[in-house]
């Protein structure tokens, strides 16, 4: 079984702010995350997903037509656990140029990944990903993974209403500048390059 310690937070709740305050991430981390703990947790017992690691459960029930629901709280266990990892005190900054060349520019680089991010219709993520080699940025909606169609992700943007709500109302484009400009982990977008 899963536990919300086997998905930590890698800084303090406080780290973030001003761009992310820390009852941003109680919730986020705290009681979203937890949640779709608890349900995976409950969906699996007595099924074949049960003794299986996280990544393989999104990868079988994503193929799985009765298992919709255990596919849609693994994903967003990994997507959540993700996220964070993605976040750091002090980030944005320089963006690393094996991002920046793919893209022609940090420039243009910033701009389809703002357009990407607030055109997505609802609840989502924007994700740089790393597809056949190529580094490319995708949308998925609600649960959606890159993982589940064999696409690696890279760094990842929750866009659903409880990743900036608290801090940001409905200006979903100030929270992409602040997660751009301020709390992106480069080296850890850096370590899934490689």
């Amino acid at each position: 079984m899963f536990s919300i310690t086997e998905f930590p937070l890698p800084f303090n709740e406080s780290s973030l702010m001003p761009y992310m305050s820390d009852t941003t991430l109680q919730f986020h981390h705290g009681k979203h995350l937890a949640t779709y703990i608890k349900n995976l947790n409950d969906l699996i017992v007595g099924t074949e997903y049960e003794a299986m690691p996280l990544y393989e459960i999104i990868t079988k029930s994503a193929k799985d037509q009765n298992a919709k629901k255990i596919f849609n709280n693994a994903a967003q266990v990994f997507n959540h656990n993700f996220f964070f990892k993605c976040l750091t005190q002090n980030g944005g900054c320089t963006i690393p140029e094996i991002i920046t060349s793919s893209f022609g520019s940090s420039e243009t680089f910033i701009n389809e990944f703002k357009t990407a991010a607030t055109g997505i219709f609802g609840s989502g993520w924007a994700w740089l990903v790393k597809n056949n080699d190529k580094i490319q940025i995708i949308t998925t909606l609600n649960a959606d993974t890159p993982i589940a169609h064999d696409i690696k992700p890279l760094m990842t943007l929750d866009v659903w209403e409880h990743a900036y709500y608290l801090d940001y109302q409905n200006r979903r484009a100030d929270f992409i500048d602040a997660f751009l400009n301020n709390l992106v982990n480069w080296d850890f977008v850096l370590e899934q390059i490689k």
